[in-house]
């Protein structure tokens, strides 16, 4: 869809897509390839951090340090841990998938009509998939 690479584009520091430009257009793939790839590299810095923090807890608890208060706070840490590492995969996975609709070609398109999301929805929320009437749609039907 892009002819040019949107990987290998430089925005200007300050860059924001706007309406004037082409809908997803190279700048704009350019801009939320950054946003997102920034976002999942963070969730992967953080979960090797809750990783690591939850081996630590296991260590201490496991070495017999402390008490029962100690041995309950270790368990509360390591299921709270745990719990933030599961919704990180959850919005890595969220995160790929968006990568993967910039890669094919079908980003900032709605997956139910293939309709244009809208600049300011994306901007919003670059992991959208519908436009927002279709989400609230969506929404008042589950709910």
């Amino acid at each position: 869809m892009a002819t040019e690479n949107y990987k290998t584009i430089e925005l200007p520091s300050k860059y924001t897509p706007k309406k004037t430009e082409p809908y997803m257009c190279p700048m704009h793939l350019a801009y939320f390839y950054h946003v997102l790839t920034t976002q999942k590299d963070e969730l992967i810095s953080e979960r090797d951090g809750v990783l690591n923090a939850v081996r630590l807890a296991e260590k201490t608890n496991n070495a017999g340090v402390g008490d029962e208060s100690d041995n309950a706070t270790y368990n509360q840490d390591i299921t709270m841990d745990l719990r933030i590492s599961e919704r990180n995969n959850k919005l890595l996975q969220k995160i790929n998938a968006a990568l993967d609709r910039i890669e094919n070609g079908t980003y900032g398109y709605s997956v139910v009509s293939g309709d244009e999301i809208g600049i300011k929805r994306l901007m919003a929320r670059p992991l959208a998939t519908m436009t927002v009437e279709e989400q609230e749609e969506y929404e008042q039907r589950r709910g």
